[in-house]
């Protein structure tokens, strides 16, 4: 399993706000007492399964001089712009409001911009978290949860790890700044279901993104989501306009509405009741969960189950996740990134 204490040693920390890298002063002296923001001893998983908690590799693309452009864009930037500095790349300028700071530039001795890893609008890849439109006080109860310690990932070396960092570094008048830019921002699905009993075969690549083989190689899905870029290239180039696609068991959908719906005899509670008839959210305690990432999802779900996110609204998810089995929350978290956000 990666081991986010070994990779703070051998410096190959994947970039990831829910989960950012912490270029910085800050990080560094992170780094050098050997810390760890993994969850505690007695909470850790190792029996969960690991494709909720997307790993990577170190990004060994060189500073060439080339110039990066995406579809559709005017803008032009070179790797070092994209990957090497605090600030994070606005491909599109015109499609959202003026980002605020620490969005966009961060903050010199404290955090990296929360627009490198949550991407400059917010929505974010499988192994961070999509934030457009959340309330604003959701967003700033999950960071002091962190801060608090009172929210943590299921096992070791998991993204949310560096989020929790970030969260402790993080002025309240920055997180507000942020968390009030992403909220004006309406979610746009950018996210392609595909049913059926084999996927391609996948490995971890730079920025914790799955890349699939080239060989084109296919394996039986199993109890599993995979989730990958529709364009492994502009995901890699920090585009918030490439979606993805989830590969998700057959029939996985239908069980999963079941689930959501009506509790499925028992064995959960019905979202809506919380979360909404559309599972749009309801209130700034309930977020929408429709039509965003399920390895996200699924995450969540498992955090809520081993007790390591425990924040001040955890208690009303505890019921929910208490009896859900691994199918269960593959079932759930597909049949919910099938809506429209």
């Amino acid at each position: 399993m990666f081991s986010f204490r070994s990779a703070l040693l051998n410096g190959t920390v994947v970039a990831a706000l829910a989960c950012g890298v912490i270029g910085c002063r800050a990080y560094q002296a992170f780094a050098a007492e050997q810390a760890t923001f993994d969850p505690p001893p007695a909470l850790a998983r190792t029996d969960f399964p690991a494709w909720p908690y997307p790993s990577g590799v170190p990004d060994d693309e060189k500073e060439e001089g080339k110039l990066f452009t995406v579809p559709g864009s005017k803008q032009a930037f070179t790797f070092t712009q994209i990957n090497k500095q605090r600030t994070t790349i606005d491909w599109f300028p015109e499609r959202h409001p003026t980002p605020p700071p620490p969005v966009i530039a961060g903050k010199e001795g404290a955090y990296n911009a929360c627009g490198q890893c949550h991407l400059i609008d917010g929505g974010g890849k499988p192994d961070t978290s999509d934030l457009r439109g959340l309330p604003v006080e959701y967003m700033m109860q999950q960071l002091a949860d962190m801060r608090d310690d009172d929210r943590h990932a299921s096992i070791n070396g998991a993204p949310l790890a560096k989020m929790v960092a970030i969260a402790k570094a993080l002025p309240l008048d920055d997180a507000r700044q942020a968390s009030e830019y992403f909220h004006s921002i309406k979610p746009v699905k950018r996210l392609r279901i595909v049913e059926g009993n084999v996927v391609p075969v996948t490995h971890p690549a730079a920025h914790a993104v799955q890349k699939v083989d080239p060989s084109g190689a296919t394996e039986p899905i199993g109890t599993r989501i995979i989730e990958v870029p529709q364009s492994f290239a502009r995901t890699l180039l920090r585009d918030p306009s490439s979606g993805f696609i989830a590969y998700v068991p057959a029939g996985s959908i239908r069980k999963g509405k079941a689930l959501v719906t009506s509790g499925g005899g028992g064995r959960t509670l019905p979202c809506a009741s919380c979360h909404g008839q559309d599972m749009r959210g309801s209130g700034a305690e309930f977020p929408g969960i429709a039509g965003r990432s399920p390895t996200a999802m699924a995450r969540q779900l498992y955090d809520f189950k081993s007790g390591t996110r425990n924040g001040k609204n955890a208690v009303a998810m505890k019921p929910v996740v208490a009896r859900l089995t691994d199918a269960d929350i593959v079932n759930v978290s597909a049949y919910l990134a099938s809506l429209d956000p």
